[in-house]
């Protein structure tokens, strides 16, 4: 459990005034070089529960740009566990050196099978995922994401005595785990403000069912067109941001989130108060990966130069 138990306590991070509007970044990607921000925290007692058990096999789900992927690939390869990839989409079969994110998993020693899309879909329902889920009996499945009990549960940690004073907490929403375990360990008093990072309607029952506490809400504005889809838009506020602050920020969950909420506060449609506590989740892996999708399209390129 060395992996786990050798981390850094974040640090919060002071933004300029902004329209008389006060952020501060909860650096949550700075707590572990590799399995940092959101997933750290989400496999914590789920990897507790794996060397408890002494189960042989982890197996989960996961794209190309997969921060969860990655996570888990390095933390099977600490602990001397076997790690399995379902990848989304058949795709990437032969071409596993063309994705950053899927070369580091082998690296690390994952065992990558790529599958349609439309069977990843399915997750462990479909036909074909059982009957890879039957060839390591004594497995350890993790849902896409990382989102369970468990991981709700480490989330519940991000954050400390000392964040309990800002009036919201922000925070990106993919499976909405983090999300949730937010909105467990705030004050009632503060409104725990979700930035869907992909389409997905029913993400607000999802997590009705989840919570008691009604202090909470979600946007869904600042998608971008759905999962990893990003435009110059958010690629020069990335940039900008990055020059001003020096905080890295990732395309596919905090660039959306921050740029939402500057563009909120500019257009004075911020309604959650004016000391502002915002979530860096990490997922600064993959922006390599996104840069060579995005130098295949001629497009303006994440630069991050130090």
């Amino acid at each position: 459990m060395q992996t786990f138990n050798t981390f850094k306590s974040s640090i919060n991070q002071s933004l300029d005034t902004i329209e008389g509007h006060s952020i501060v970044i909860k650096r949550e990607d700075l707590i572990h070089p590799i399995i940092s921000g959101n997933k750290f925290r989400k496999l914590k007692y789920i990897f507790k529960e794996v060397i408890d058990r002494k189960t042989p096999t982890v197996i989960t789900f996961g794209g190309a740009f997969s921060n969860h992927l990655a996570a888990v690939a390095s933390a099977g390869k600490s602990i001397g566990v076997q790690t399995v990839g379902i990848v989304r989409g058949d795709e990437w079969k032969n071409k596993i050196n063309q994705s950053v994110t899927l070369s580091f998993c082998e690296k690390k020693g994952m065992h990558l099978i790529c599958i349609p899309r439309k069977i990843y879909a399915e997750k462990d329902a479909a036909i074909e995922v059982q009957q890879i889920l039957k060839k390591y009996p004594k497995n350890r499945l993790i849902p896409e994401g990382g989102t369970e009990t468990l991981a709700i549960q480490g989330c519940s940690e991000i954050l400390e005595d000392e964040d309990l004073g800002f009036d919201s907490v922000c925070c990106s929403i993919g499976t909405g785990g983090t999300f949730i375990g937010l909105i467990e360990s705030s004050s009632l008093n503060q409104k725990v403000v979700g930035f869907n990072a992909l389409k997905n309607s029913s993400i607000t029952d999802f997590i009705s069912i989840q919570t008691k506490k009604n202090n909470w809400e979600i946007n869904s504005k600042y998608t971008f067109g759905g999962y990893a889809k990003t435009d110059d838009s958010l690629i020069s506020f990335m940039n900008t941001f990055y020059q001003q602050y020096k905080i890295p920020l990732d395309p596919i969950y905090t660039g959306k989130m921050l740029f939402a909420i500057f563009e909120l506060i500019k257009k004075k449609e911020w309604k959650w108060g004016k000391n502002i506590l915002v979530i860096h989740t990490g997922g600064i892996q993959g922006i390599a990966g996104m840069n060579l999708q995005l130098q295949k399209k001629n497009a303006q390129l994440i630069s991050y130069e130090k």
